[in-house]
């Protein structure tokens, strides 16, 4: 039998999370926990366990270490320190860029060939650093990206035109950050677009608003984090959709950060964007057709997280 394994590198509140829901959602059959404080890891596994009796999975669950991720499917990477009110993602990169240097190695000497899936932020950034310490096919390199802002978007959209968000097809793309937007060109509501829907209900309907819709997902994490010092749930399922995606073999299209290979014109960054993802990690790339203030909006992010990758020195 295919035994689907996920390696957790980090049991702070994002990977508990993301090992809540895998175990709610039976997102694979084998959850290793690895985390710095082997005491912390331990106790986790030990309560999630607990909750087997109630669940609808026979989840093998355990505290381990790298050499665990030998024969594992996916590693998926939350470790790092938290995002401090005020502070934005990309002023994390300094911090979090030397825990990844800790990890990555011994990931590589257990014999790993699975999956990277990088939550921690600066997302894009830590996908690229991990990128090239591993020295992984692109394809099998992963970010959570603008998954969880794409996520956003469609449940603020859901509740502004009172329809299912599941019926919002819009996008989030750009830095998981402040120079995040939203191609309002590209969104749809079921079949029809967006501007199209405000142009037939202006009585109804505002271009004002979606841009207030906009800057509400954009601040959303520094609003939660305001009020409860960290975000957690919300990227935790947004890992979990991104793993079922990969085992189920799905092709589905998320809002991953993968890596760019020309399309916009751009290259080698890693940033949020639609791609097709399946059991080979990211199959495609989609490349919207971009207004041309859009095309400028993700060029100008494309090159905000360039320079902050190449201020850590990393020779290309």
């Amino acid at each position: 039998m295919d035994n689907r394994k996920v390696v957790l590198v980090g049991t702070g509140m994002v990977g508990m999370s993301f090992a809540y829901a895998t175990l709610n959602q039976n997102a694979c059959d084998e959850l290793v926990l690895i985390d710095i404080n082997k005491e912390r890891a331990i106790g986790e596994a030990m309560d999630l366990n607990h909750g087997l009796a109630f669940s609808e999975t026979s989840m093998q669950i355990y505290a381990g270490d790298y050499p665990d991720c030998k024969d594992a499917d996916i590693v998926v990477i939350c470790a790092g320190v938290n995002q401090k009110e005020g502070e934005s993602r990309l002023e994390l990169l300094s911090r979090n860029a030397k825990v990844f240097e800790s990890i990555i190695k011994p990931v590589l000497q257990s014999g790993f060939d699975g999956i990277f899936l990088v939550a921690t932020n600066p997302v894009d950034i830590m996908t690229r650093i991990t990128y090239k310490m591993s020295g992984f096919p692109h394809n099998k390199v992963i970010g959570t990206g603008t998954t969880l802002d794409t996520a956003r978007l469609r449940y603020l959209m859901g509740k502004y035109f009172t329809i299912d968000p599941r019926n919002m097809h819009a996008y989030v793309i750009g830095e998981h950050g402040d120079s995040e937007f939203v191609p309002w060109s590209q969104a749809l509501i079921a079949t029809k677009p967006v501007y199209d829907v405000i142009k037939d209900n202006k009585e109804k309907f505002t271009l004002d608003e979606l841009n207030k819709i906009s800057d509400k997902v954009r601040t959303s994490a520094q609003r939660i984090i305001k009020a409860k010092n960290a975000t957690y749930y919300g990227i935790g399922m947004a890992i979990v959709r991104i793993v079922k995606a990969i085992f189920q073999n799905e092709n589905s299209v998320l809002t991953v950060s993968s890596r760019l290979n020309g399309e916009y014109g751009l290259k080698d960054v890693f940033i949020g964007n639609p791609c097709v993802i399946n059991r080979q990690g990211v199959k495609t790339i989609l490349e919207l057709p971009l207004q041309r203030d859009e095309a400028k909006k993700l060029r100008d992010s494309a090159h905000i997280l360039c320079d902050s990758y190449d201020s850590l020195g990393f020779s290309q």
